[in-house]
């Protein structure tokens, strides 16, 4: 291994495209993570579908994935050992899947880390214990590695970053809020809708909406609330999705649940605009109180944040976004996390069949 340039092997989830046309977070990680390790010099292969765009070197297995089969533990699988089959000329491989930290040590000689990009709820919780000494798992707050089980080990926390460049800083916002993200209960899209209907704020909506519970949610309970103040723009792109945000006041985001990061809350940062949201989870991690929003659990609280929301510097926000959410922090984050890992587990690469 070259003491300055290392040979990095990523494999993302064979479901979307690197980057995603539009929702998919960790995809849209993965693409950051990419771009700022080639700048710090480092060789980046990418193992994800064919029609992913980040330039870098990719390979892959399937062209793309047929949303009817996504989640499909058999198309998973399948990538996955491919990419093993694949990533033999890295000095190191970062995988983003589930199928590949159980994979992976049975098939290769190169030390393997995975991040964690969801909750450690009890489903997965068994297996990732009997893999987190052979595979490091990155969590991706602080919240989040607090809450994994005792008996499974966190080797670091790194937080997500953004390609900052991508994000227009908008100093002259329009009058209107967004809500950005999932058509979910634990989104809190409806409470949304009440916290800028009280505060006297058109609220555009630009949701995910492709499930059949997420279609069955918002025909239940979202779109009765809707109005010529609450309206849904559907399933922004990337370009739509940051014109929204720059040109919004605030973005609203009354999560419900412990969310393990939540990039679109840096992304909304990156555009200068402030967060009125919930404070479970990482939030507290990402957006300051008082300096960057306002955080809270109840709709008078964060109706009252909204209130203020003239208050906060929308250059703040921007800064704040470049100092602590860059692609090119998360990628140098990493790349010491890499060397520790590579340095610290010499005998267990030996001795992989």
């Amino acid at each position: 291994m070259n003491a300055s340039t290392l040979r990095i092997g990523v494999v993302a989830p064979p479901w979307l495209p690197v980057p995603p046309p539009g929702y998919g977070g960790t995809e849209l990680m993965v693409d950051a993570l990419c771009l700022g390790l080639t700048r710090l010099g480092h060789d980046v292969t990418l193992f994800t579908i064919g029609d992913s765009t980040t330039p870098v070197e990719r390979r892959w297995l399937f062209d793309a994935v047929d949303r009817g089969r996504m989640g499909a533990a058999v198309e998973e699988f399948r990538h996955a050992l491919a990419a093993y089959d694949s990533l033999t000329d890295v000095d190191i491989i970062h995988d983003h899947t589930l199928a590949g930290m159980f994979l992976g040590p049975a098939r290769s000689k190169v030390p393997i880390v995975t991040t964690m990009h969801g909750p450690f709820d009890d489903d997965l919780s068994d297996l990732y214990e009997r893999t987190s000494e052979q595979v490091p798992i990155v969590a991706i707050s602080h919240d989040q590695a607090r809450r994994a089980p005792s008996t499974i080990r966190i080797a670091e926390v790194i937080h997500h970053g953004i390609e900052i460049d991508r994000y227009p800083f908008s100093d002259e916002p329009d009058d209107h809020v967004m809500f950005l993200g999932r058509m979910s209960p634990n989104k809190g899209v409806e409470s949304a809708i009440e916290i800028a209907r009280r505060a006297e704020r058109p609220l555009l909506i630009a949701a995910k909406m492709r499930e059949p519970g997420e279609i069955d949610f918002f025909h239940h309970t979202v779109e009765p609330l809707l109005g010529s103040d609450a309206i849904y723009v559907g399933e922004a792109d990337f370009d739509e999705k940051i014109r929204l945000l720059s040109s919004a006041t605030a973005l609203v985001n009354p999560i419900r649940w412990p969310e393990p990061f939540g990039l679109v809350m840096a992304e909304s940062l990156a555009c200068g605009t402030p967060v009125v949201g919930g404070s479970l989870g990482a939030a507290p991690e990402i957006v300051d109180e008082g300096i960057t929003g306002f955080l809270a659990d109840d709709v008078p609280s964060l109706v009252d944040g909204l209130g203020q929301i003239d208050r906060i510097s929308r250059r703040g926000c921007r800064q704040a976004a470049v100092e602590r959410f860059s692609a090119d922090r998360m990628a140098a984050d990493y790349v010491q996390f890499y060397r520790r890992w590579c340095h610290a587990r010499p005998a267990i690469h030996d001795n992989v069949a």
